[in-house]
């Protein structure tokens, strides 16, 4: 089944939400302290953010109009838990965090889950399948997932769950495009990308002008913007896909500063 579709997504979400947990479960007050990558986040507040955005997965699952009515605060609560320095509640222990983030965890599975085909939920100023909601919450588990590595000196092994993190960025060229202010190229790239177990994962039509191939693993890194290109071993035939990779990213919002050469996450 194509990634960000059918339950698929939901057994690879829980995976992956499985293994960021066992790199957290056993971490001592002082190590959710532990400052990560992303400045001035530690270990706590990644799952915080985590944890934030789990529960808007959920509304929206469970309560579409309800999400609707109040989206405009929905969107200012997830920029309040993007800036947040600590815990959002008052006298939260790490051990009450972590219960919460699993807790969020399974409401998001229940949530996304046993909507009939062609279903629609709301998504900050969008639309999106349950299964496309799904998707980009094993992206941003990866991703911050990574963050928390790197913070713990732990080297993950990428698994062929990248593939939903390959199409989400694929299907966010033109979003890319945009936030930059450039003109959204015409026609697909053809990106042909080499799992980590071997297997080719493409997108686009065959025979495409502009193309893009490479490792997935790096395809994935760059579209969260945990690698400098660089550092990849990623090739685009065409500036348009060039370009690209210059700006590729999954999520909403400002890009940031990205990764600096040589600064390759895990």
């Amino acid at each position: 089944m194509a990634p960000g579709q059918g339950t698929d997504i939901l057994l690879d979400l829980k995976a992956e939400g499985d293994a960021l947990d066992a790199l957290v479960a056993e971490l001592t007050p002082e190590q959710w302290g532990i400052r990560t990558t992303a400045e001035g986040w530690t270990i706590a507040n990644q799952v915080e953010h985590l944890a934030a955005s789990d529960d808007l997965a959920t509304l929206a699952g469970r309560d579409p109009e309800a999400f609707r009515a109040a989206e405009a605060g929905v969107v200012a609560m997830l920029q309040t838990a993007m800036d947040a320095v600590g815990p959002q509640v008052p006298g939260e222990t790490p051990a009450d965090l972590l219960a919460r983030w699993r807790a969020g965890r399974a409401g998001v599975l229940e949530a996304l889950g046993g909507h009939p085909p062609g279903t629609r939920l709301p998504w900050l100023g969008s639309s999106l399948s349950p299964g496309a909601i799904a998707t980009g919450r094993l992206m941003e588990l990866w991703a911050h997932g990574g963050d928390v590595a790197d913070a713990l000196g732990v080297r993950r092994e990428p698994t062929a769950r990248l593939r939903h993190v390959a199409w989400l960025g694929v299907k966010t060229r033109d979003h890319a495009f945009r936030i930059y202010g450039l003109p959204v190229p015409e026609g697909e790239f053809r990106v042909e990308l080499t799992g980590p177990d071997g297997d080719l994962w493409t997108f686009g039509p065959p025979g495409a002008a502009q193309t893009v191939t490479g490792p997935g693993l790096d395809f994935a890194l760059l579209a969260v913007r945990r690698v400098h290109r660089d550092d990849t071993a990623l090739k685009a035939t065409g500036p348009d896909a060039d370009r690209w990779l210059d700006i590729a990213q999954t999520f909403v919002g400002h890009p940031g500063p990205g990764r600096a050469p040589g600064a390759r996450g895990a």
